[in-house]
């Protein structure tokens, strides 16, 4: 088995072929629409994937922000590239032991799913031969790149996609590891750590989406790419769960080659015996004009559903993503309606004992279409594992998307001159690496906190904030924990700063942190704990509203009734203050 991951990173700077800023927009001012169809490439090649995307017959919408321009709607060459992106992205692969490559080429590498105006993304190698050591041993990092986001997919419906042009063309780091790791948690840690690296140079975009791994995983036939893998606590048993469906379809290229299967490529209309049928599906499919046509397979029966074969789900997916559902076969029937046909398709196809049958239901010209595409993966069946990008889902298995791409996709782009790359610039951005998150979490966690609230303030890219803050007011403990449980875009220095004057007391940190969070206005919240109080005031009646409890209880009445005081006063008043002069006033009652 061999794993091998791309990261993906979104950088802090200005977009990568104009100026554009980096930045989402909800703010649409206005829509164009694009139909993309392929093309052969320089060499005269198609690529697959995007000749199974053309079948989809879809339109793309592109909405226009204002942080878009003419590059991104492709009516205007793009401009230089980014200089800022490149210099970020050069320090990444210096920080990943890489060698930079004396002149950088952009390249076009055909894009298919609609995603990009042009139909494909600019991409340049930045760096070559990296790694990375793990508690697993070192990983290879064959090659680094920088890229031009895509588009943000908005909407999809029946026959057309919306895309939002604003994260069209943010500068994005691509970091591709070799197929160095064996196992879930190895892939979880490697992604982990390069995330980190990511994060140290304070100058890559945080939040949803500006972060993505995809796994690449074959056990010996094929390579499955999990596409989208950003839920790092997942990736074990998305890794793992592939692995059992690789070897599962390795089992059955075995059995398959055992009964010597085959695939008929004869596509049978079936519409006759179907006329009275009691399936709704197949009856709504009917009703509509639409024909049941099916396929014959030699030898498959028993492995299309049977307890840990189920090539069926595999061969449904090869239909749903062009927009065909209601796939049936032989081992799942009868059922759904569909009972009194089962012997006479057996009979018209003439099964065998080891025979299985796929039956669809539509429009005649997109069954014939569906059942090419079954056809097709049937026969992938016969040798093992295909090569497919997979979309990750959330109970830890994948499901089919498309293809993976072939060479054809890549080729020079045309309008961007090469950049070379000194080796004074090389060792000027040396000189200005950041600390490896190793050595800054040491020294984080030597502020006065815990090794893993330093790995967590760290991972959260907010190391630099808490030192400053910490060095500055104190409290780092409680510092530390009004990073890690607040969030990112509120002016942690103006609270601690408060609290530093006296203006609250550190029980309302956590509260104060909430509410910002919550999008309160800062010096609002700090004036609302800021209300003059009279402590002996609020004690001396509580205490007189409760002197038989404590005549009764004693000493141990403090803990009660400290509660019910600091309801009133928390986050107003120091709790120490308050505990002095409980405990006194208590004192008092008790020698009376």
């Amino acid at each position: 088995m061999k794993c091998g991951l791309e990261i993906h990173q979104q950088l802090n700077t200005k977009k990568l072929f104009c100026d554009c800023e980096s930045k989402l927009s909800e703010n649409v001012m206005g829509k164009v629409t694009r139909v993309l169809r392929p093309t052969q490439s320089e060499i005269g090649e198609v690529d697959r994937a995007a000749l199974e995307e053309s079948l989809k017959n879809r339109r793309f919408i592109y909405e226009i922000t204002e942080n878009s321009c003419l590059v991104e709607l492709d009516e205007e060459p793009p401009h230089e590239l980014n200089r800022d992106a490149l210099e970020v992205a050069i320090q990444i692969a210096l920080m990943l032991n890489a060698k930079i490559v004396d002149e950088i080429h952009v390249m076009r590498k055909i894009v298919i799913d609609g995603s990009n105006t042009s139909g494909f993304q600019r991409t340049a190698l930045i760096a070559v031969d990296g790694y990375l050591e793990t508690s697993f041993g070192k990983v290879r990092i064959p090659t680094i790149c920088l890229e031009e986001e895509a588009a943000r997919k908005i909407d999809e419906k029946d026959g057309f996609v919306i895309y939002r042009l604003d994260r069209l063309g943010i500068p994005l780091i691509e970091i591709s590891t070799a197929p160095d790791m064996k196992n879930g948690e190895e892939v979880k840690e490697v992604a982990e750590k390069i995330g980190m690296i990511l994060r140290a140079t304070k100058k890559v975009r945080r939040g949803a989406g500006t972060i993505r791994q995809d796994i690449n995983i074959s056990t010996g036939q094929g390579r499955v790419e999990i596409k989208g893998a950003s839920k790092l606590n997942m990736i074990p048993r998305w890794v793992e769960n592939e692995i059992k469906r690789q070897e599962m379809l390795k089992n059955i290229a075995e059995i398959l080659r055992t009964r010597d299967a085959k695939v008929c490529e004869r596509i049978y209309d079936l519409t006759e015996i179907f006329r009275d049928t009691k399936s709704k599906i197949i009856s709504r499919a009917l009703k509509a004009g639409g024909k049941v046509m099916g396929i014959k397979l030699i030898g498959f029966k028993g492995l299309l559903k049977n307890g840990e074969y189920r090539l069926g789900k595999e061969l449904a997916e090869r239909v749903k993503v062009i927009g065909i559902k209601g796939l049936f076969h032989g081992d799942e029937l009868p059922g759904y309606g569909i009972e009194k046909e089962v012997e006479k398709i057996k009979e018209i196809m003439e099964l065998g004992k080891e025979d299985s049958f796929v039956i669809l239901a539509a429009p005649e010209e997109k069954a014939r279409v569906a059942l090419e595409k079954v056809i097709e993966r049937a026969k992938i069946a016969l040798m093992g594992v295909p090569d497919e990008t997979r979309a990750p889902l959330d109970d830890g298995t994948t499901k089919y998307l498309r293809p993976l791409p072939g060479a054809a996709r890549m080729y020079p782009e045309t309008d961007i001159p090469p950049i070379r790359i000194s080796e004074e610039k090389i060792e000027e951005l040396r000189s200005k690496l950041p600390k490896m998150p190793e050595e800054r979490i040491q020294e984080i966690a030597e502020i006065g906190i815990s090794k893993q609230e330093a790995i967590q303030i760290v991972h959260m890219g907010m190391d630099d904030i808490f030192e400053r803050i910490a060095k500055r007011y104190g409290y780092p403990t409680i510092v530390s924990r009004a990073i890690i449980n607040g969030c990112e875009n509120i002016d942690y220095e103006r609270i601690f700063k408060a609290l530093k004057e006296g203006k609250f007391a550190k029980e309302a940190i956590d509260d104060i942190v909430i509410r910002a969070c919550n999008g309160e206005n800062i010096e609002d919240i700090i004036e609302s704990y800021s209300i003059s109080v009279d402590i002996d005031a609020i004690i001396e009646r509580v205490v007189n509203e409760k002197t038989d409890f404590i005549r009764e209880r004693g000493e141990s009445s403090f803990k009660p009734l400290m509660g019910v005081v600091m309801k009133e006063l928390r986050g107003k008043v120091d709790g120490k203050i308050v505990s002095e002069k409980l405990k006194k006033k208590i004192a008092e009652i008790l020698k009376e």
